[in-house]
């Protein structure tokens, strides 16, 4: 008889391993096509199946997409309790990216945008501030936080804000907070 957790089941009869989305093994499918070629070629790679910028890219990418869907629910959670149309949070993608995106309220922009693998840039614009004596200079509106990819132990990445982990349900709870009181008229 086979363990169980060898054919994909875990002991309390759950998918283990499998349970979740299937995206998350792409990195088992990367092994066994690794082997397959090492197999075929017959040259072993010492490396098959851990490319770390590829990982960086579709690391950042997938953090990216997270923290969008994070903010969706967020600003539709505080639409439906603002109740009035006016003030409402809109968020939109940026055209020509990946997944690069912005909140959006009275003239005012909370962008996020993927700089490079590993990096993402948190700005504000003020539309105003361009327009408004008195107001921000465009080059201190463009002041931005960083979220950075680094690695932990065992090739996990890990997502920082000033060396410090991030955990995302804070991370757009301090955005949101902020950018609602920033735009707020």
């Amino acid at each position: 008889m086979r363990p169980q957790a060898a054919q994909g089941r875990a002991p309390d009869g759950t998918a283990g391993l499998f349970r979740g989305n299937m995206e998350k093994l792409t990195w088992i499918k990367e092994l066994v096509l690794a082997e397959q070629q090492m197999e075929e070629a017959g040259v072993v790679d010492m490396e098959a199946g851990f490319d770390p910028a590829r990982q960086v890219e579709e690391a950042t990418l997938e953090f990216m997409q997270d923290l969008k869907a994070g903010f969706v629910e967020a600003s539709a959670a505080f639409n439906q309790l603002k109740g009035s149309t006016l003030g409402h949070l809109r968020i939109y993608g940026i055209s020509k990216t990946r997944t690069d995106f912005m909140l959006f309220r009275n003239g005012y922009k909370l962008i996020f945008s993927i700089r490079q693998p590993g990096l993402i840039s948190v700005s504000y614009s003020n539309a105003g501030a361009n327009y408004v004596p008195g107001q921000a200079k465009p080059e201190e509106a463009r002041a931005s936080d960083q979220l950075r990819a680094s690695w932990g132990a065992f090739g996990q990445l890990i997502w920082t804000y000033n060396d410090h982990e991030i955990n995302m349900d804070y991370l757009v709870r301090y955005y949101m907070s902020r950018f609602v009181k920033d735009s707020a008229r």
